[in-house]
This record gives structure tokens, C-alpha cells and sequence, in this order.
């Protein structure tokens, strides 16, 4: 008899039941779209998983001659059977299957399947993209997202629900979140708004990939702050507050500190950078005053379209079987970073020999790492060299406080004897680090450098931001004095050399093999762990979203593999008569602006789009002239809501 294959789990998030049945192969992942060749046309059930730890074509469950056998795809983070990290194993009845914070159970029968070629969403709380859900492929966006514009009548004989309101703004995160401020500030009110997301806290995943990446609330961000995301005028900043509350308290010696950082850096003291812990409580407040709770909506966003009428609409799932419509005139997109970013030959590692534990990622979750080095020492190979890498080094000497034997090998590609340089101006290099205070050079955040990349075209912006830019590590003289101690110590070194592959040893430990341009041969590196610290991926074709979007009215992409947008962040190519659509963030790097994924530059975007909001009359809407600008910012000093 024809075997049949029964996957039961319970919805990380909700607590409900979810279950399946089919005698076909069975894929999991986070875009149906991702089948490779040899599946499409084919019947095939898909279980749409979205999470920071499911790749887009995750797994496949295929049925072979009345066996059942799971294959990992090449996924990022892999799959366990029973706890056990496997590439290709036999099913039986019982088994448990995880694919990231799933875990699903297994039942081999002969019992008729309950539906075929069905797509099931599974939200998660950890989630890195804006996929939507939907039981059938075909039922959920409805036919007429086909067309190029959508007649809102279509919308409506779908019965399902359908709000008609002014702004939306996609994504729901700090980008959002810094946009629907800046809406409310010039007057919009919040039933005029919806942010649509998948967590209720706009800082929800730059928090978690802060904590991932060993920033807990105490410590401070890596990068600038030159600004407040819960406060456009920047006034009291993050230092000045922290510098009262100090001397409040009678910490006079550290508030004196912080004022004097404000006042001298960078030339005559370190750059200063807010606690995590105080920049997420700025923004509860924040959110809380302009009425955030109210303007949220849970909802992954599948699709957006134009509509006839010279607005947009938008398809979103709210769980199984729940889908919905808001339509309207002005929407934001700011949907962060889709995914993080793993070196070709780690992911190539992880994927072949299933071990997870050994080589991470500093953005995803590796308490275990320290844990273990703690206990019992150890050597690390890290890769990469940004403010993400100085973080990690600083967490690893703090390990090493605890158990001395624990030590660094650093792998860089090349040396860095000197920095990047653009007119007179020359970045510093130490111990092949390049150092900046900020993550751009001043004048890109409201300077010279602005204006001038605003006037360039595409092909010398990316030559500009090439030259401005690149991996820089702030100027902090503790993680300095650290990397020297290390180097003197001798638990921290640098090597140089091209990864040629990486393979476990007898005792199942890593091991890099690398080829340097003055080796005769290869040299390999062994160590208990490899962290990646390379960073984020924001290229578009990353998010199905946004791909889709763009493929669908052919968008094009700047030199940086990027939205396309103008000096006020919208995409003309969107325009739909009075209808606009602005972005913001990591999506619009290679645009006007330089640093668009910082706090500041959430902010510029922000201002430019609402101003040019107010230029095309959007309702509810003023420019934020002096005395309006002042009202409200005494509004915010006595947390009153805007007015």
C-alpha cells in the first residue's frame, strides 16, 4: 500500500495544533517559490516556515518506494531528527523533526491523506522577513494580484477583510517606527495609521540581534548614536540624559564623563554610544505617547499592489487561514535586513556535516559557545572584522576572565597596512583595523558628503560609498587595549590567508584550511568553535517581499543591488497618481544617503518622505515649520501625546 506521511507540531507562538497528511513529497520552507527544478510541475506539499533559522528551501520529506526520508537542502542552520543533526535520513513513525524553533512529529501509515499541495504558515517570533501565510499556493494572495493594478472590487468579492485607510507602513520595525513618529509629529492621527509586522515592539529584532551578538542591555551599541530614535530634535540626547541620571545619583565622576564626551569627541575623546537597555526604554515611552499600540497590527505581508484607483493594496495573514486587505494611499516600506549573512564555505560546512554547534554566526543565538569556553577553554577561529568582530573579541576576554586557557585566531583575507582615503583625509589603521568614530564620515550625516552623493549618479554614488565606507570598527579604547594585551599575551592572533575549505577532524572539531599568497601549500587552522562576523545580508532579491514587488513592475536596482529611490526616498516607478510609496533603511543603501541603516539615518529618510508627503497635500499632514516643531517637542519633554 501506498505509504502516507503525518506531521503533527504545536505553533510555537500560539499553542495551536497544526497537522498534515500526504503521500507526496513534502517541502519546508520560508518561499514556496524556492523548489528546485526537478520538483516544480510536480505534487508537492509545502509547509511555509518563516524564522531567522529556516532557509527558503529548508527540507524535503520525499516518499521512495514505501520509505519516507528527510533531505536537507542546504539550509543555513540544518535539520535534526531526534536532537541529532542529520543531511539525509530514513523516517520512522515517532521521530521528531526540528527545523528551527519547530518540532514536529512523525507517522508513517497508510491512512488517506487529509489534503494535498498545501502551504501552511507557522509564525515564529523569530522572524527575519515579511512572508505571508496562506493554506493553499493558489488561494492566498487572491487571481487578481496578477494584474499590474488591482480593481478594488475584486478585493471585495473575495469577502474577506478589507480596511481602507491614509499610511501604512510595512514592516513594523525602528525604520516604521521612526516614519509613524515623524507622521504623527506633523499631524497625522492614529486612525489615519497602520503598522503592519510580526512583533508588537518596533526594536523587537534589532534587540534580539543585538543580544545574539553579545550586546546585552547594560553594554553599549558598537556604532554612533548621533541620534534619538524616539526624538527627532536629538535634544536631550542619549548622553545628556545618561549624564543626569548620574548626577542625580551623585555619580558625579561618571556624568562629568559623559558631558565631556559630548563636548570633545572624536578629536579629544572616545566617541560616545547609549546602553541597549536605555535606548529600547526611550522608545517604549516614545511609542506609548504617539499611540503605537493602537496603530500596530500583526500581519506577514505577502504582497503589494497598485489598485486601479490610485492607491495600493496590500495582502497580509495574520495564522492559519486568517487573511486580510489594507488599502491605501501612502505606504512606507522599511523591512530591515532579510537575512543574515554566512560565508559560502561555513554554510558549505554546516550543510555537509550537520554540525551546528561548532561553527555560528555572531547574529544568531550561541550562548553555548562562551558557556563551554568558560568551563573548559578553548581556541576560536573568527571571521570578519567589523564592529561586530570587536564585540565578540570583547566577550571572549571577558570569557577569558573566568577560564584563562581560551585563545583567538583571527582570520582576516588580507592585510590592512592602510586605511581608505577620500580628498585629505585618511582613515587609521592598527593591527589591520581600520578605525572610524562613526560608521561614515561626518559630513555624510548632514554635511558636504551629503549633498554632494545626492547630486551624483548612481554608478559614482556606489564609487563614493566605496570609498567613504567599508568595514570599520569604532574608535574605543578599551577593545584596543584589548586586541594589544592579547597580542602581547599571545592568546590573540591574526592570520592571513583564502579559506580553501573547512572539514572536522578526528575529534569532530572544525578545521580551516587556508592558502596564503606566501605559503608553499596550505596551512590549516584547528579550533573548538568558528564564529562568522560578516555581518548582514539587505540585497532586495533576499526578501521574497521585495523581490516580488520587483519583479512584478520590473523595479529597477542601483549598483548596490538596492531599491532605486529619489533624494525624498520614494520609488517613482511606484507613483500611482496621487499614490506614493517611500523606503527606508538597509534596502535604500546606494541611494542619496550614506548611513540609511543607522538611527540617524532612519530619521533623515523619515523627515524627507513626510516632507514630501506635505508637498503632495497627503491629509492630516503639515511641515514641522519652527513654532509647530517647538510645540511638539515641548509636547514630548512632558510626555503629552501630539498634538
Amino acid at each position: 500500500m501506498t505509504l502516507h506521511v503525518q506531521l503533527a507540531w504545536q505553533d510555537p507562538q500560539t499553542g495551536e495544533h497544526q497537522s498534515v497528511s500526504a503521500a507526496q513529497s513534502i517541502a519546508f520552507g520560508r518561499d514556496w517559490n524556492q523548489l528546485p527544478e526537478q520538483h516544480q510541475g510536480q505534487n508537492v506539499t509545502r509547509i511555509l516556515l518563516t524564522g531567522s533559522k529556516v532557509s527558503r528551501f529548508h527540507a524535503l520529506i520525499e516518499v521512495v518506494q514505501d520509505q519516507a526520508q528527510i533531505l536537507d537542502q542546504n539550509s543555513s542552520n540544518g535539520v535534526q531528527v531526534n536532537t541529532v543533526p542529520q543531511s539525509v535520513c530514513l523516517l520512522k513513525t515517532g521521530d521528531r523533526i526540528q527545523i528551527g524553533s519547530y518540532q514536529i512529529t512523525v507517522t508513517l501509515t497508510s491512512a488517506r491523506p487529509s489534503r494535498q499541495d498545501s502551504v501552511i504558515q507557522i509564525p515564529d517570533p523569530v522572524v527575519s522577513d515579511l512572508v505571508g501565510s496562506g493554506e493553499s499556493v493558489n488561494s492566498f494572495p487572491p487571481p487578481c494580484f496578477q494584474a499590474r493594478q488591482v480593481d478594488i472590487q475584486a478585493l471585495y468579492a473575495t469577502r474577506l477583510p478589507i480596511e481602507e485607510i491614509e499610511y501604512v507602513a510595512v514592516g513594523a520595525g525602528l525604520g516604521s517606527f521612526v516614519w509613524v513618529d515623524c507622521l504623527r509629529l506633523s499631524g497625522a492621527q492614529t486612525h489615519q495609521i497602520r503598522a503592519l509586522g510580526l512583533e508588537p515592539q518596533p526594536y523587537a529584532r534589532y534587540q534580539r540581534l543585538c543580544l545574539n551578538s553579545q550586546i546585552p542591555p547594560h553594554e553599549r551599541l558598537r556604532s554612533n548614536s548621533d541620534s534619538c530614535p524616539d526624538n527627532i530634535w536629538g535634544w536631550p540626547s542619549y548622553a545628556l540624559r545618561e549624564a543626569w541620571r548620574s548626577l542625580k545619583k551623585g555619580h558625579f565622576g561618571e556624568g562629568s564623563k559623559r558631558l565631556w564626551q559630548v563636548f570633545a569627541e572624536p578629536a579629544f575623546a572616545e566617541t560616545y554610544t547609549p546602553k541597549a537597555g536605555n535606548v529600547f526604554a526611550s522608545i517604549d515611552r516614545e511609542a506609548a505617547r504617539i499611540g503605537w499600540p493602537e496603530i500596530y497590527r500583526f500581519g506577514r505581508v505577502r504582497s503589494i499592489r497598485q489598485t486601479q484607483d490610485g492607491r495600493y493594496a496590500i495582502a497580509y495573514s495574520q495564522g492559519r487561514g486568517q487573511h486580510a486587505f489594507l488599502v491605501a494611499r501612502y505606504v512606507h516600506l522599511a523591512t530591515g535586513y532579510p537575512v543574515i549573512q554566512f560565508l559560502p564555505d561555513l554554510k558549505q560546512y554546516r550543510s555537509q556535516h550537520g554540525d551546528f554547534k561548532s561553527v555560528v554566526n555572531a547574529y544568531e543565538e550561541h550562548r553555548h559557545v562562551y558557556q563551554f569556553l568558560e568551563e573548559q577553554g578553548g581556541t576560536v577561529v573568527l571571521r570578519g572584522r567589523g564592529i561586530v568582530a570587536s564585540r565578540i573579541i570583547q566577550r571572549l576576554f571577558e570569557a577569558r576572565q573566568r577560564n584563562p586557557n581560551i585563545s583567538i585566531l583571527h582570520l582576516m583575507r588580507t592585510p590592512k597596512p592602510k586605511g581608505n582615503s577620500y580628498g585629505k583625509s585618511q582613515r587609521g589603521v592598527k593591527n589591520h583595523f581600520e578605525f572610524q568614530p562613526f560608521n561614515w564620515p561626518k559630513a555624510c550625516w548632514g554635511g558636504t558628503l551629503r549633498t554632494l552623493l545626492e547630486k551624483m549618479e548612481p554608478e559614482m554614488r556606489s564609487q563614493l560609498l566605496d570609498q567613504w565606507g567599508g568595514t570599520t570598527t569604532a574608535d574605543r579604547a578599551d577593545w584596543q587595549q584589548i586586541v594589544q594585551q592579547g597580542i602581547d599575551e599571545g592568546w590573540y592572533q591574526i592570520t592571513f590567508g583564502k579559506v580553501t575549505r573547512v572539514e572536522p577532524n578526528d575529534q569532530g572539531k572544525p578545521v580551516t584550511y587556508i592558502q596564503g599568497s606566501q605559503l608553499q601549500g596550505e596551512m590549516k587552522l584547528e579550533a573548538n568553535f568558528i564564529i562568522d562576523a560578516t555581518g548582514l545580508d539587505g540585497t532586495v532579491k533576499s526578501d521574497p517581499l521585495l523581490a516580488d514587488l520587483v519583479d512584478h513592475y520590473s523595479l529597477p536596482l542601483n549598483p548596490k543591488r538596492r531599491l532605486t529611490v529619489a533624494n525624498d526616498f520614494e520609488l517613482l516607478e511606484l507613483r500611482n497618481h496621487q499614490g506614493r510609496i517611500h523606503a527606508a533603511g538597509a534596502i535604500t543603501f546606494g541611494g542619496p544617503y550614506a548611513a540609511v541603516d543607522s538611527f540617524l539615518g532612519l530619521q533623515y529618510s523619515a523627515l524627507r518622505a513626510v516632507d514630501g508627503l506635505v508637498t503632495a497635500r497627503a491629509p492630516g499632514v503639515k511641515r514641522l515649520d519652527g513654532l509647530h516643531s517647538l510645540s511638539q517637542w515641548l509636547r514630548w519633554i512632558n510626555n503629552q501625546t501630539p498634538s
